[in-house]
């Protein structure tokens, strides 16, 4: 059994060691701290039967132009994966961002050769690919630049998901 919470400041070493085991992308714990402080709202944690935490979403907003969401990174550990863990986290962290600061839309960066996580975005979330980013990540790698609108998730916080 796994339930999605809202993250706390007591998870961000969790949230941290999910990130070095799952992705190539890593931060320095001041980062989870600094999206912690600034949008504790927005950011959700998976948590197994024992406490542990098997998957995070760390997500913020962006104020230029249109006020927006941005997921900065959403990992989930191997031995959790397929059973749908993903998706939540990015539905609650999403809900969040309509409800809290009525977001017009979500955006984020995928690596062009991550196909579990295009399909899980383009296919399941209904993300649409705005742009390709050339070496956007620091090998050199592409990205895709995807965004979701916002606008078909009520903002009332009675809605359920």
């Amino acid at each position: 059994m796994v339930s999605i919470r809202r993250a706390t400041v007591d998870d961000l070493l969790a949230m941290q060691e999910t990130n070095l085991n799952c992705l190539p992308e890593n931060y320095q714990m001041k980062y989870y701290m600094f999206h912690s402080i600034s949008w504790s709202q927005l950011s959700f944690v998976a948590q197994d039967h024992k406490g542990r935490i098997v998957g995070y979403v760390l997500a913020k907003m962006e104020e230029d132009g249109e006020p927006h969401g941005h997921i900065t990174s959403l990992a989930v550990m191997r031995s959790h994966r397929k059973l749908g863990i993903a998706t939540k986290l990015m539905l609650q962290s999403q809900k969040a961002m309509k409800e809290t600061f009525n977001a017009s839309y979500v955006s984020l960066h995928v690596r062009e050769s991550n196909r579990a996580a295009l399909t899980l975005y383009r296919d399941r979330l209904s993300y649409k690919i705005e742009e390709v980013e050339h070496e956007y990540y620091a090998d050199g790698e592409d990205a895709y630049a995807m965004q979701k609108d916002l606008s078909e998730i009520s903002s009332d916080p009675f809605d359920v998901l």
